[in-house]
């Protein structure tokens, strides 16, 4: 056998083909080697790629970042509080702070409850906390629940200082890079001072003295071991854990912070188990949840009278709370258990001393269903209540309680208005027709002392809206809110004099100076006395012997009922020498009641709201005309009014009008008279 023929390795093969002899195509190397270094670059491709397009990512989500020189400047909630008439809190609104803390103020316990439960590894990480982050999941995934979590406490100030707490991929990053930039900017111990100071811990409360004092009522130097592990606690999950609303589920959410304390070595079991045994001291300081209708007018009284933006205010207003907290749960009562029969849904009430300070203030049956404030801002039709004004208008004009006034048919063009009963009594006098609300004899007589006369009374006691000119204001075609006709009717119970309805006594900047104080009025008279007399003596009979007797009290009392065309609307308005209230029940979409009228369900709840009013007041009669004069000041004249009869004083000129105008204007906003 022939030997085999090798080539030299420095030859290259041959193979024969006819008389050629050309090079051996080499043999193709195998797959495997070849493949690998492909992989191997593509990986790291990828990899590059994949760098590239996360810190394209990172750049393009760091263009809007917040700067954060603004550390201290963040917006936030001005935090309002209203005191009642009697100083109680009436309301708290915003966002509360409590004292800045330093981490030596504090008790240690309190810092070391937050790290172990929030960020054990927080001295050895820059902000973001692969391995915090891991281990928080693995023992969470163990556990089936959420026991740790995986964001560092500098990301949780960054998200707190700067960013809106929305679960997205950009917030996650910007978070990231926030916390980074803190953590080159400030040391460990001023970020954790100011994370305490400025974290969400439920209620309204941002950093830990003011969570201390609002479920502790102390100082947050002053919590122990127990109060501090439930604080620490609430930072997952404020309103969950809040002690107030579910004490059961915070003193669990408490144990486990303490075992938590326990597992990271800062606190002994012994001492845990004592914790536990000892607690804390909660204080449900639940406010009472009343006047919130009352709580949005005067809020947007505040913004009118002083420059309240962005700063924390204390509201000292006039509403009684007793007396606001009973009339709420009366009219609730009273339109829940009666209404549905009489298709009558909404009412409202106000109650005002006589110098015009609201007492008690309802906008609806329920707020949380509707924040549509009836008493305030609801026009409606007052019906026959108006002929209050026409009444005043004739005994101006020189009439009296015994003169007389036609019931019978009337035509006004083509209007020609009905009484309730259809029936007509003929001549009778102006105390029964005002009694028994004849709407002829109303009409005659706004007829007999013209309307713009009528209109001119209605204006200077008060009423603001817009007053039709023709012959349907006598009976109420106007409308006009609960609050606007209270205020209307003061002159009457109050002995003639001018006032408006007020909740505001006083606006103070939180821990600052006094924004606006209220001034008390220069005295105006705008019902003569003898027509004050009178307009009393006939609403008085309203009540003892007319279309107003369900409204009777144990004490000399005047008012007036109005039901508004097919029965769109109810009220009843009246006063004694104490207070004046004005009830309105209706719909708000103004669908007719089924034969609802001023003097039934209205005056029912007049009667009881009054009651309460004057629970432990002894009977006084009504006020009498007004008759002090100021000091080295001629007496009050009546304003846009004629001079009755009976006077012999001519009427004042327009010179002197204006000047008590203006007199009146300047003392109410504290400007002297000398100018």
């Amino acid at each position: 056998m022939a030997p085999e023929l090798r080539a030299e390795k420095s030859e290259r093969p041959y193979v024969e083909s006819g008389k050629d002899r050309k090079p051996a195509r080499p043999k193709p190397p195998a797959k495997g080697p070849r493949r690998r270094p492909f992989l191997l670059r593509l990986l790291i491709l990828l990899i590059l790629l994949g760098g590239a397009g996360t810190a394209g990512l990172v750049f393009w989500y760091a263009r809007d970042l917040p700067d954060i020189d603004a550390l201290g400047g963040g917006t936030r909630r001005p935090a309002i509080t209203l005191l009642a008439a009697d100083g109680t809190v009436l309301a708290a609104l915003g966002d509360v702070y409590g004292e800045p803390m330093d981490l030596e103020d504090l008790p240690s316990v309190l810092p070391a409850a937050v790290l172990a439960t929030e960020d054990r590894r927080f001295y050895r990480h820059h902000g973001v906390d692969p391995i915090g982050l891991l281990r928080a999941l693995a023992r969470n995934t163990l556990a089936g629940s959420v026991q740790q979590g995986g964001s560092t406490i500098t990301q949780q100030l960054a998200k707190v200082l700067f960013l809106k707490p929305e679960r997205t991929l950009k917030r996650k990053v910007q978070e990231a890079i926030l916390a980074f930039s803190l953590e080159r900017r400030f040391s460990k111990r001023e970020l954790l001072t100011i994370y305490l100071n400025r974290v969400y811990l439920g209620a309204g409360t941002f950093g830990v003295d003011a969570a201390a004092r609002r479920y502790f009522d102390k100082s947050a130097r002053d919590l122990n071991l127990y109060e501090s592990a439930l604080l620490a606690g609430l930072l997952k999950a404020p309103s969950r854990f809040n002690p107030v609303a579910d004490p059961e589920r915070a003193r669990a959410r408490t144990a486990q912070v303490l075992a938590n304390m326990v597992e990271a070595g800062v606190l002994p079991q012994a001492d845990a188990d004592m914790a536990k045994r000892l607690g804390g001291q909660v204080v449900a300081r639940v406010r009472p949840n009343i006047g919130r209708y009352f709580v949005d007018w005067a809020l947007a009284q505040s913004a009118l009278l002083a420059e309240t933006k962005g700063k924390d205010l204390t509201l000292a207003t006039t509403l009684d709370p007793v007396l606001q907290a009973k009339a709420e749960a009366r009219l609730k009562a009273l339109v829940e258990s009666q209404g549905p029969a009489a298709n009558a849904s909404q009412a409202a009430l106000v109650v005002l001393a006589p110098d015009g300070a609201v007492k008690a203030l309802a906008g609806g049956v329920d707020y949380d269903d509707s924040q549509f404030n009836r008493a305030t801002e609801a026009l409606r039709q007052p019906g026959s209540a108006f002929k209050t004004f026409v009444y005043l208008a004739a005994l101006d004009a020189g009439l009296t309680q015994t003169d007389t006034v036609l019931d019978a048919p009337v035509r006004l063009g083509d209007w020609s208005p009905d009484n309730y009963t259809g029936k007509y009594l003929g001549e009778i006098p102006l105390s029964t027709a005002f009694a028994q609300s004849i709407n002829t004899a109303a009409v005659r007589l706004a007829d007999r002392v013209g309307l713009k006369t009528v209109i001119a009374t209605a204006k200077r006691l008060g009423i603001q809206s817009e007053l039709r000119r023709d012959a349907t204001l006598a009976l109420g075609s106007s409308e006009v809110t609960p609050l606007e006709l209270a205020g209307a009717l003061l002159p009457l119970a109050n002995g003639g004099l001018r006032a408006e309805p007020y909740g505001l006594i006083e606006v103070v900047e939180t821990g600052g100076p006094v924004l606006w104080r209220r001034q008390e009025p220069l005295p105006a008279r705008v019902v003569a006395p003898e027509s004050l007399l009178g307009m009393q003596a006939l609403m008085q009979a309203v009540i003892a012997e007319g279309t107003g007797k369900a409204a009777k009290l144990d004490r000399p009392a005047a008012g007036k009922t109005g039901t508004s065309q097919n029965y769109r609307d109810a009220w009843f308005a009246g006063f004694t020498a104490e207070r004046l209230a004005v009830v309105w029940m209706g719909n708000d979409d103004t669908s007719p009641m089924k034969r609802v009228v001023g003097g039934g369900l209205p005056a029912r709840l007049w009667r009881d709201v009054m009651e309460i009013a004057h629970q432990g007041r002894p009977a006084r009669p009504l006020a009498g005309p007004w008759h002090e004069p100021l000091p080295d000041q001629p007496p009050p004249s009546v304003l846009g009014a004629p001079s009755p009869p009976p006077q012999p004083a001519a009427p004042p000129s327009k010179e002197e009008e204006e000047e008590g105008i203006w007199q009146g204007i300047l003392k109410k906003f504290g400007i002297g008279r000398g100018l």
